[in-house]
């Protein structure tokens, strides 16, 4: 299994999955030219993809949803309108060509948010971002996979200093929000398992956070919960640059 983090965080999300001959997009939040422009660092073009799965219908994850026929879109049903058999519901799986996808429900201030676990011929992704927390449902169900591009979106001392509004900041803070770096490396700390690779830590805010900040966090909250990341990658993915992932 091969991935590119083409874009992650509020100014638009795209993560490009290819295995088995397959090649999914999960969201398109960046406009037409600047997803060919991205594409040009990977192997593919636009019409190399097969499918495209959105997550929830905020503008950084579907702004580019016109720019593939409909036959290519899936979503759950209040996210977008669909062709009749094109829906995800939650823990439902669909074989897509040769990749097995499941969408799970997020926590997160949109109609039907959720996430997707890719399954290849023999390696995982799990695509878990917007969200306020993971319920225990989702951490048995996501446990021991290989990748992961985990929400860690912002630090909460530095979020609490931005000029934000006060209502925006505890927007952020809540449950239907988004993932601290703390939380989202506790909650990962509960999935990680021996054949787990990578975590990539996914929309980071360019105001309350940093890519630095991210990775530091986990390396010290994992290290505290005595999580082996001796053979772990953690790496912070981009919002300008491609980031490449798997193997």
């Amino acid at each position: 299994m091969k991935f590119y983090i083409l874009a992650s965080g509020s100014k638009g999300n795209a993560i490009l999955v290819h295995d088995n001959q397959t090649t999914i997009l999960l969201d398109f939040g960046v406009n037409k030219s600047r997803m060919i422009g991205l594409l040009k660092d990977t192997p593919f073009t636009l019409d190399d993809i097969d499918f495209v799965l959105f997550t929830h219908e905020h503008s950084d994850h579907i702004l580019g949803k016109d720019f593939l026929p409909i036959e290519k879109r899936y979503a759950t049903e209040k996210t977008l309108p669909l062709l009749e058999d094109h829906t995800f519901y939650h823990y439902q799986t669909r074989m897509l060509k040769g990749l097995k996808v499941t969408a799970f429900p997020v926590s997160h201030d949109a109609k039907d948010p959720v996430g997707y676990l890719v399954e290849g011929l023999s390696h995982s992704l799990v695509y878990l971002t917007d969200t306020g927390y993971v319920s225990e449902e989702n951490i048995q169900f996501l446990k021991n996979k290989t990748y992961y591009i985990m929400e860690s979106n912002h630090n909460v001392k530095m979020l609490l200093q931005t000029n934000r509004s006060h209502d925006l900041k505890m927007r952020i803070l809540g449950d239907q929000g988004h993932l601290s770096n703390e939380d989202s490396a506790m909650f990962f700390s509960e999935m990680v398992g021996e054949n787990t690779k990578a975590v990539y830590l996914g929309h980071i805010s360019e105001e309350a956070n940093s890519p630095e900040v991210a990775v530091e966090t986990y390396h010290k909250v994992l290290k505290k919960l005595r999580v082996n990341t001796d053979q772990l990658r953690i790496q912070a993915t981009l919002q300008w640059a491609v980031l490449e992932g798997g193997e």
